[in-house]
C-alpha cells in the first residue's frame, strides 16, 4: 500500500505541475518569472517552497537526534534574514522590474557594468547549486528506500520524480512550480502536525512528559556542549545562513522574487513567513523523541520515517511519505529554474531569444539528467561540493550588498578580487586544511578574507585614480 502511494504522490505532484501552466511562455521572462505578476498568496508557497526541502524530513528530526537543541541553529537564520529582505526588498524589485532581471547575474552584471562578473557569480551558482539539486534526487530515492526497504523502489521512483519534474518544469515553468507548492505545504503541514502530537504521545505520553525525560536520561542535548556542533559552530552558522538568506546568495531564490506583482507583496510576506519558519520545530521535536526510542549511532537520515512506522497506520505513513517526496520535487523543481536562468542569460551569451530559451530547455534537461546519473551511480561525487553550498555562495554577498547602493564605492576590480579570495580559503579550509578553522563556519572566514581584499582593493583603486597624469597639474579622478 505504501509503495503504492508513494507513486501516486509522484504522478500527482507532476500533474498539477502541468496544471499550473495559464498558457504558452511568450519569452523566458513569462517562463522563469511568471510574467512579474504572481500576488501574496503565490509568493507565500514559493518562498517557503526554498526552506522546506527534503532536509526537513531527512535532515532536521536527524541534526536533533544527533546533536539535540544544536539542531536549533535551522530556527533563527531564515527569520533573521528576512528582517533584512524587508527593508531591501523595494528596491530590489524596482531594480528588477526597471532593469529586466531574472537572475543574480544579470543584477551584478547590471549593477556593475561588467560582464566578467555577472559571468562568474553564474559560473558559481550552478556549480555550487548543482550539488543542492542532487541531494533532493537523493533524498527522494532514500525516502522511498527507507519506507520499502527496496533500492530498485529507491532508484525508480528517482527516475520517475526526475522525469515529472523536468516535464512539468519545461511547460509549465515557475507557473508550475507555483502550483506543486501549494500542495507540497498544505500536506506537510498536516503531516508533521500529526506527527508533533502522535509521536511523543505514543512513546512518552506528551511533548512535556518527552522532554522531561530526556533531561532525566541525556541532559547534553538539552545543551549546546563542546563536540563538533559547539556553540561556535552554532553561531558561525547561523550567521553565515542569515547573511546568505538576507542578501539573497543563493541563485535560485531570485526568480521568486522578481516574479511578485509589487514590491507590497514581497514586505507583507517578509513580516509573516517568519512565524511560518517556526514550523522546523515540528520535525526538531520529533528528532528528540528518537533520543529515547532509538540507539545511539542510528542512521539519522530516516529516523522521522523510522517513527512513523512504529506510530501510524500504514495508510497513514504513505501520507508522510508523499509529503517528504514533495519536499524533494517541488525544491529541485525551483532549483532548475536558477540554474537554466543562469546558464542561458549569463553564460551562454545567445542575441536571439528564441536561441536563449532552447538553451534554457536544454540546460533543464542537462541539469536534471545529470544530477539523476549521479544520484544513481556516484551519489558521493558531488558530496564535497555540497559543503561549499552555503559557505561559496555567501562570497557573494559584498557584491550584491554594495549593488544596493545608488553610487557604489568600488568597481567591478576590488569585488571580483575579493570573490575570488574568499573562494579561495572556503576551498582550501574544506578540502586541503580541515582543522584549521576549528569548529567555526569556513564561510565566516572566507567572508572576512573576502572584504579585507575588497576594501585593500578599493582604497588601492582610490589612490591609484587620484595619481595626476604625467604632464598634467589637475589630479584625474574616476568615479565608480
Amino acid at each position: 500500500m505504501i509503495l503504492f502511494m508513494t507513486f501516486a504522490g509522484i504522478v500527482l505532484i507532476g500533474v498539477l505541475g502541468f496544471v499550473g501552466r495559464r498558457k504558452p511562455a511568450a519569452d523566458l521572462s513569462e517562463w522563469a518569472v511568471g510574467g512579474r505578476r504572481f500576488g501574496a498568496v503565490s509568493m507565500w508557497f514559493l518562498q517557503a517552497g526554498e526552506v522546506f526541502t527534503t532536509f526537513t524530513f531527512l535532515g532536521m528530526a536527524g541534526l536533533a537526534f544527533s546533536g539535540g537543541v544544536a539542531a536549533l541553529y535551522a530556527l533563527p537564520y531564515v527569520p533573521i534574514g528576512y528582517m533584512v529582505l524587508f527593508f531591501l526588498a523595494k528596491r530590489l524589485w524596482s531594480l528588477g522590474k526597471e532593469r529586466g532581471y531574472l537572475t543574480q547575474g544579470d543584477f551584478l552584471e547590471d549593477r556593475y557594468d561588467s560582464r566578467l562578473l555577472g559571468t562568474v557569480a553564474a559560473v558559481l551558482g550552478v556549480v555550487f547549486v548543482l550539488p543542492y539539486l542532487q541531494l533532493q534526487i537523493t533524498g527522494l530515492g532514500l525516502i522511498v528506500q527507507l519506507v520499502t526497504g527496496d533500492s530498485a523502489s529507491g532508484t525508480l521512483s528517482m527516475v520517475i520524480g526526475c522525469a515529472l519534474v523536468v516535464a512539468f518544469v519545461l511547460w509549465a515553468g515557475l507557473h508550475g512550480v507555483a502550483m506543486t507548492s501549494y500542495f507540497k505545504d498544505v500536506v506537510m503541514l498536516v503531516v508533521l502536525g500529526v506527527l508533533l502530537v502522535a509521536v511523543p504521545a505514543h512513546f512518552t505520553g506528551g511533548v512535556s512528559a518527552m522532554f522531561h525525560r530526556i533531561d532525566e536520561l541525556h541532559p547534553e542535548m538539552l545543551t549546546i556542549h563542546a563536540g563538533p556542533a559547539d556553540q561556535v559552530w552554532f553561531t558561525t552558522s547561523m550567521l553565515v545562513s542569515a547573511i546568505g538568506v538576507g542578501l539573497m546568495c543563493l541563485p535560485h531564490a531570485w526568480p521568486a522574487v522578481m516574479s511578485a506583482r509589487d514590491p507590497k507583496v514581497l514586505r507583507r510576506n517578509y513580516t509573516w513567513m517568519p512565524l511560518y519558519e517556526l514550523c522546523l520545530l515540528m520535525p526538531i521535536i520529533v528528532g528528540f523523541a528518537a533520543i529515547l526510542v532509538l540507539k545511539p549511532g542510528s542512521p539519522s537520515n530516516g529516523i522521522l520515517l523510522t517513527l512513523s512506522k512504529q506510530v501510524l497506520p500504514t495508510w497513514a505513513t504513505g501520507l508522510v511519505v508523499v509529503a517528504a517526496i514533495a519536499t524533494a520535487m517541488v525544491p529541485a523543481a525551483g532549483i532548475l529554474i536558477g540554474i537554466s536562468s543562469l546558464v542561458a542569460r549569463n553564460i551562454a551569451r545567445v542575441e536571439s531569444d528564441r536561441k536563449q530559451f532552447w538553451i534554457n530547455h536544454g540546460t533543464v534537461v542537462a541539469a536534471c539528467a545529470l544530477s539523476l546519473l549521479l544520484a544513481i551511480f556516484r551519489p558521493d561525487l558531488l558530496a564535497n561540493l555540497l559543503l561549499l553550498t552555503y559557505s561559496g555562495t555567501v562570497q557573494l554577498a559584498p557584491a550584491i550588498a554594495l549593488g544596493f547602493l545608488a553610487r557604489r564605492p568600488v568597481t567591478k576590480t576590488p569585488v571580483l578580487a575579493g570573490l575570488f579570495v574568499g573562494e579561495l580559503v572556503v576551498i582550501w579550509l574544506t578540502f586541503w586544511d580541515k582543522t584549521l578553522a576549528g569548529n567555526v563556519n569556513v564561510g565566516l572566514i572566507g567572508l572576512a578574507a573576502n572584504l579585507v581584499v575588497l576594501a585593500l582593493a578599493g582604497t588601492a583603486e582610490r589612490l591609484t585614480a587620484r595619481t595626476p597624469r604625467q604632464g598634467s597639474d589637475e589630479p584625474v579622478t574616476v568615479h565608480a
